[in-house]
């Protein structure tokens, strides 16, 4: 359940799921991002316009509106004829499509080094333990600590 708390006349702070979201009308935006990104009203949206029983149709961009979608479908769409009756140009059917000229060299660009890590830049390395003994300084294969086979 979203509880809708009004700040002014434009202005809303909806609570849903224990997150504040603050919402306003006038400006079309709402801090979770959906209203203003698909131009059309949230949940949180709805949960005020439904408070103030006002329409939607005022808050929804003008190409989700019936009109404009109609005029979108007003240009008839023709299906394409089967292949073997297309009528291709012979300066097109005979043009030669060559690949570029430019060859991209293998590997890593010499002019853009590897950026480097946050460890890297703070300056913290890890230290190599044994997994045998767990001393510092060495690996598993060239540990001397090795528990002896009988």
């Amino acid at each position: 359940m979203k509880q809708v708390v009004p700040s002014t006349e434009y202005i809303y702070n909806v609570t849903d799921d224990g997150r504040s979201f603050v919402l306003c009308l006038k400006n079309k935006t709402c801090s979770c991002g959906k209203f203003q990104y698909e131009e059309i009203p949230c949940e949180h949206a709805w949960a005020v316009l439904k408070r103030k029983s006002l329409v939607a149709d005022g808050y929804c961009s003008d190409l989700y509106k019936p009109k404009t979608v109609l005029k979108i479908y007003e240009i008839p769409i023709y299906p394409l004829p089967d292949v073997a009756e297309w009528v291709i140009p012979e300066y097109i059917m005979y043009d030669e499509v060559r690949p570029p000229k430019f060859k991209r060299p293998l590997g890593r660009p010499k002019n853009k080094p590897r950026s480097k890590t946050k460890r890297e830049l703070i300056g913290l390395k890890g230290k190599h333990t044994c997994s045998t003994c767990g001393v510092a300084g060495h690996n598993r294969r060239s540990c001397r600590n090795r528990p002896q086979e009988i």
